[in-house]
């Protein structure tokens, strides 16, 4: 039975590049918003649903975030129609995922994973963490948000302190090279598990 575990983070600490990492050691991802990716795009699952009830939001036959970013904006209690439709075709793609992978750790990238009480199927969560400042650094280094956008964000997720006390590894990402040796620590430990199992 493959070992399965939740890697959570809140924005700019690190988790993509850490959930690379455990790919290099064998480990086999799904990603949550690769996921959603995929059911938005060019005839996904989720493109028929969602022209149903907002066809605005549709653009050569996928789903434009962007269009349906401000449509949630504008009109609140569009997300909670958006997240009925997309919620269970993203834990259909998890769930054929999981049936699939045959690696011996599958990790599950998923940013709002305790929030969405999705740790309760996982046999352990990896945190990663980075001091605020070099969090705020990085995302602000995208280019992509303004520093009022990013503090909306962090507002709404869990804090960093509270994701850390309730994973049972921490993954500090303040440098690549640390964080890699953390990871390979984690994978490590868990295949003795296994093995000892």
């Amino acid at each position: 039975m493959s070992f399965l575990l939740g890697l959570t983070g809140s924005i700019g600490m690190g988790k993509s590049s850490t959930a690379r990492m455990f790919v290099e050691e064998g480990c086999a991802l799904w990603d949550a918003d690769a996921a959603v990716h995929r059911i938005y795009a060019e005839n996904g699952p989720a493109v028929a649903p969602i022209a149903a009830i907002y066809p605005q939001t549709i653009q050569e036959g996928a789903v434009d975030r962007t269009v349906l970013k401000t449509l949630i904006a504008r009109d609140p209690g569009a997300l909670k129609q958006i997240e009925a439709i997309v919620h269970p075709l993203v834990a259909e793609d998890r769930n054929k995922f999981r049936e699939n992978a045959t690696a011996d750790i599958l990790v599950f990238d998923i940013p709002l994973l305790f929030e969405t009480g999705g740790d309760a199927a996982m046999d352990a969560v990896a945190c990663v963490s980075v001091a605020p400042d070099i969090q705020e650094q990085r995302v602000l280094e995208r280019g992509t948000m303004t520093r009022e956008q990013f503090e909306m964000i962090r507002a709404k997720q869990m804090p960093d302190a509270e994701k850390r006390a309730r994973s049972d590894y921490v993954i500090i990402t303040d440098t690549l090279d640390h964080a890699r040796a953390q990871v390979h620590t984690i994978v490590r430990q868990i295949r003795d598990r296994q093995a000892h199992a």
